[in-house]
């Protein structure tokens, strides 16, 4: 007889905001067996979570990590191997820089069935909380988003900051908050002006979002005077100056 294997479903939870859960997402949660939580969803996601379904959380704070991601693999693959519907909750959209396609790869390689749940993207929802459009006709046709915070066994970076100090676009980086300095200080060194705005959202979509506003020449200092602390999202560029216009009415701005 043909073991029967549960179903695994790597879920996006959007940018904190419960509202911004999409349906699926709030039908899967409602109806699986097991959920395998980070904490980048936020309380009011994680709470809304069915008592009677299996809650584990694998941690993900930020420079504080319960379970290895080798560890979260292996969970998942053991509790869809025991029969049971797994719901891998990540924050935003598994697939940005949500590690989701190694869990998938992961799943394929032990043959269990998976599904994709997108998620909105932090990189856009955030700064949209914060009054600041990531494109805009009179600021900026192009936007790309990167890692704050690469792999730290990586050899060498893989971000071209020379790159991306001539990029005329919005820069949308995500886990930025602890190499804040030294990434400013980057774009510095290849040329960026000193001038271009600069936004810091923490929390973003939640009710204590707060928002810092500055420079790259500034935004290091003005961070740690304020006590910024991840999760945080920093958009670089001249949309942030569009924050004074559209996001005046928000609580928590400077």
């Amino acid at each position: 007889m043909t073991q029967k294997y549960g179903k695994v479903y790597l879920v996006g939870s959007g940018p904190g905001d419960p509202e911004l859960l999409t349906l699926k997402a709030r039908r899967l949660l409602d109806t699986v067996d097991v959920v395998v939580y980070d904490q980048l969803p936020g309380e009011a996601i994680i709470s809304s979570i069915p008592e009677n379904t299996e809650k584990i959380d694998a941690g993900k704070h930020a420079g504080d990590h319960k379970l290895t991601q080798e560890d979260i693999n292996a969970l998942i693959v053991y509790k869809a191997k025991e029969g049971k519907n797994v719901l891998r909750l990540k924050g935003g959209d598994p697939y940005m820089f949500g590690r989701g396609g190694e869990e998938a790869q992961e799943l394929i390689e032990e043959g269990i069935e998976f599904e994709v749940v997108p998620g909105i993207t932090s990189a856009v929802a955030v700064p949209a909380y914060a009054g600041i459009p990531v494109t805009h006709r009179d600021h900026a046709s192009m936007v790309t988003f990167i890692t704050g915070h690469e792999d730290p066994t990586k050899e060498e970076s893989a971000l071209d900051w020379e790159v991306l100090a001539k990029f005329e676009g919005t820069i949308v980086i995500f886990m930025g908050v602890k190499m804040l300095g030294r990434n400013m200080d980057e774009l510095m060194k290849y040329g960026k002006d000193l001038q271009t705005p600069v936004a810091l959202i923490e929390r973003g979509t939640r009710p204590d979002q707060r928002v810092t506003v500055g420079t790259i020449g500034n935004i290091a200092e003005l961070a740690k005077k304020r006590g910024v602390k991840a999760p945080a999202i920093t958009v670089v560029g001249s949309v942030v100056a569009l924050h004074d216009i559209l996001g005046e009415q928000l609580p928590g701005s400077f």
